[in-house]
């Protein structure tokens, strides 16, 4: 963690001193001089003068960006930019918080050139370029995923805008996908049908026709078994294993729960860790120490599984079932249904279906519980 600058009195007055890069200091001494240090690879301090007394706030951050490598055209730093922002900062958390994760959504999408989106130049950015992302996302059946997106992108390329970092904001005018009301629920006899088919299609060798991860097959018992959302599935690890269950780890502000082993559930988790050991041993994985940190699922590299990763898998998937007509297309639904399915088939009341959940919110059932009440007639 940074430690707080103390206030330097010989500082030139136009300069905020919070904002101040690290590793950056001034020398009053002559006519002023702003300079970095750093220690080289013997351990011998070093110095090297950067700016004059009159170079500005903005020309320490260009400097040492640029020493840094950074490239100050790139989607990457126009977001960094933003996000560090005070007009970011005064923003409620719950935008932040979804700012945030369509930033790592919209930086991470990957581009013929072989690099990511955030490594592009956001000047180079044009409407029918930005029209295609959109529409891409949310052809895989994530249309909200895609309207939030293009949100997100709209506000930071008119903040860029407005402070000089491009002159045109090619986001506005773009067509936003239309976010679906209803909520699919999985049939059960498909749900089970695919299943099986993703723990079949694991065990081919890559390259083969139909062929895909092994884990996929893993996550989608998970997803359904302990009520998951696709992010809360990958992110299962040793800690999460308790001797009476998986403790989850759910995000947007639900409870964490206990769900008790079945041997369904055994059998899910102890197949995701075979996979996993299997993994190691090719890729010569070195095995985290901490639990916390060894993943219960992981991608074929030993690495940990990212939730982009998981969707284009995902896609693949399903889109290749309905297509060799495994599942009819009206039975398509997403991995986040999975979810959905697994709380309606709860058994209990109301209040059992909310604990299982996790959700806060009793009203947030309406949108996961399908199932319907067994009452009694009004009469005898």
């Amino acid at each position: 963690m940074r430690r707080t600058r103390k206030h330097n009195p010989h500082i030139p007055a136009h300069i905020d001193q919070a904002a101040i890069p690290a590793a950056v200091f001034f020398d009053h001494r002559w006519d002023g001089v702003w300079y970095t240090s750093w220690r080289d690879e013997g351990g011998n301090r070093k110095r090297m003068n950067i700016a004059g007394r009159t170079a500005t706030l903005g020309d320490l951050h260009r400097i040492i960006e640029e020493r840094n490598g950074v490239d100050r055209e790139s989607l990457n730093h126009l977001c960094n930019e933003f996000h560090a922002s005070a007009q970011c900062k005064r923003l409620a958390k719950k935008t932040r918080d979804d700012y945030e994760y369509s930033r790592n959504v919209l930086l991470a999408i990957p581009t013929k050139l072989q690099k990511p989106l955030g490594e592009l130049s956001v000047r180079k950015f044009t409407s029918a370029l930005v029209q295609r992302l959109v529409d891409r996302i949310a052809d895989e059946g994530t249309p909200s995923k895609a309207a939030h997106v293009l949100r997100y992108l709209r506000r930071v390329m008119q903040w860029g805008r407005n402070r000089g970092y491009l002159e045109i904001n090619v986001a506005l005018g773009i067509e936003a996908p239309a976010e679906r009301k209803q909520r699919r629920l999985p049939n059960p006899k498909v749900m089970g049908e695919l299943i099986s088919r993703a723990h079949a299609m694991g065990q081919l060798t890559r390259g083969q026709p139909g062929a895909c991860p092994a884990y996929l097959g893993y996550v989608m018992e998970l997803a359904y078994l302990c009520r998951l959302r696709g992010i809360e599935a990958v992110t299962l690890t040793d800690a999460n294993e308790l001797e009476d269950g998986v403790q989850t780890n759910r995000r947007k502000g639900s409870r964490d729960n206990v769900v008790c082993w079945t041997p369904r559930l055994r059998a899910a988790w102890e197949g995701a860790k075979a996979y996993r050991r299997r993994i190691w041993a090719s890729q010569s994985t070195p095995i985290p120490a901490a639990a916390e940190r060894r993943f219960i699922i992981v991608a074929a590299h030993g690495g940990q599984l990212q939730k982009s990763s998981l969707d284009s898998t995902w896609q693949r998937f399903i889109t290749r079932a309905i297509k060799e007509g495994v599942i009819a297309e009206e039975h398509r639904f997403a991995l986040h249904d999975l979810k959905r399915r697994g709380i309606t088939d709860t058994p209990g009341n109301r209040k059992q279906k909310q604990d299982a959940s996790g959700h806060r919110d009793e009203a947030m059932l309406d949108i996961y519980d399908f199932s319907l009440p067994r009452v009694s007639p009004s009469a005898d």
